[in-house]
């Protein structure tokens, strides 16, 4: 194994975390700005009012991409569990 191999399967292990992580990480960031500037506009300030919003868009987010996020965790899965012999030998 090259050090140039292990930076590569470093980088590319990154790069699939975050696409996976960048559709909840996104839906969470816009629901609590919206709802931010909604609590700042009404000066209602309590810390729950975030949450439900936060968990259904996270929620409907899991429903509408969870096949593709879960394709994606396999492929890179298989493809590493298939380099194993070439990264042996």
């Amino acid at each position: 194994m090259t050090p140039e191999l292990i930076m590569s399967m470093g980088r590319q292990a990154i790069e699939v975390t975050l696409m996976v992580a960048a559709p909840l990480l996104l839906t969470a960031l816009v629901i609590g700005l919206v709802v931010s500037i909604f609590q700042a506009a009404t000066q209602i300030n309590e810390a729950t009012l975030s949450f439900i919003p936060k968990l259904l868009g996270i929620f409907i987010v899991l429903i509408l991409a969870g096949h593709w996020m879960l394709s994606t965790l396999i492929n890179y899965l298989r493809l590493i569990l298939t380099s194993i012999p070439d990264l042996a030998g």
